[in-house]
């Protein structure tokens, strides 16, 4: 068709019709999903052959890792895991009580949530798109609207996915939108990605509102989307400007989302996890650092 067949502009012409007739297809009645899922099932070799690179490095690098760095390494997880055994013990009995607490409420929700381990194989090369690719898809439990966390804070949700590998859409992208609450009053807002990985938009702010740089901004669980209280940003400026109803107020991102490659898939409390992958998170990752600061004032 395209060699010997119609004219230029007739070709051009039928392009346009089936790309026209894709695009609907896709948002009105979405026959293209089957199709895209399948095409990125068959793309993960891909992935995986963009990710060997990383991996052979990493496999040298331990090669050439001396004595020393090894018994130091060694040291420092032990260390850590004392540590955190310590805290493990302290926030056990706190979900202990703040489960107890919450049946004597009637209230169905938990305080931890199911998570697995996934890593990041892919980047969307869209300048416009904050995209990645996680190694975990429909195999694994997955489906689209799944909240993805670092060890910081909330990264995004599960937009697409495969067999073994699944699309997330960062909070960062310009299509993003995150139900946030603060911390310290529990004022509500709504946080908009903005196209930059830096930065992000608390929107709908009266100029009255009490916030101020600095402050946590926390999941608020509002929709059902995000579970409630995962760190997401932290404001970083609040402009005022005189006669305007709403105040501009700008936030960096807790999570590390040009850094991390190992991430957490969140389930609802009503789904079930993959046998032997499970995972607790035990408390939002901004307590370790309360409790910190309350041992150095002890």
């Amino acid at each position: 068709m395209f060699v010997q067949g119609p004219v230029p502009g007739l070709r051009l012409l039928l392009v346009i019709i089936v790309s026209a007739t894709l695009i609907v297809a896709d948002y009105q009645f979405e026959r293209v999903t089957p199709i895209r899922s399948t095409l990125a099932t068959g793309l993960t070799p891909v992935y995986w052959l963009g990710n060997a690179p990383y991996q052979f490095s990493d496999w040298v690098a331990g090669l050439f890792t001396t004595r020393e760095d090894v018994k130091q390494e060694n040291e420092d997880l032990k260390a850590r895991l004392l540590i955190l055994e310590r805290r493990a013990l302290k926030y056990a009995a706190l979900a202990s009580e703040n489960n107890e607490l919450r049946r004597l409420m009637n209230s169905s929700e938990l305080l931890d949530d199911r998570v697995i381990v996934s890593e990041v194989v892919g980047v969307s090369p869209d300048p416009y798109s904050h995209e990645i690719v996680i190694n975990k898809g429909r195999s694994d439990g997955l489906q689209v609207g799944q909240a993805i966390l670092d060890a910081h804070g909330l990264m995004g949700q599960v937009v697409q996915t495969s067999q073994v590998t699944s699309r997330v859409l960062l909070v960062s992208d310009s299509s993003h939108a995150v139900p946030v609450e603060v911390v310290r009053n529990g004022l509500r807002a709504i946080l908009l990605g903005t196209g930059d990985s830096d930065t992000l938009d608390l929107v709908h702010v009266p100029d009255t509102a009490d916030i101020r740089e600095g402050d946590l901004l926390v999941s608020s669980g509002l929709g059902g989307r995000f579970p409630r209280g995962y760190p997401v940003a932290e404001v970083s400026l609040i402009n005022k400007e005189p006669g305007e109803p709403f105040v501009d107020i700008r936030a960096r991102p807790k999570a590390q989302l040009n850094q991390s490659r190992l991430v957490l898939v969140v389930f609802p409390p009503s789904s079930e996890s993959p046998a032997g992958s499970e995972a607790n998170i035990e408390t939002p990752s901004y307590v370790p650092a309360y409790e910190t600061a309350q041992e150095g004032q002890g």
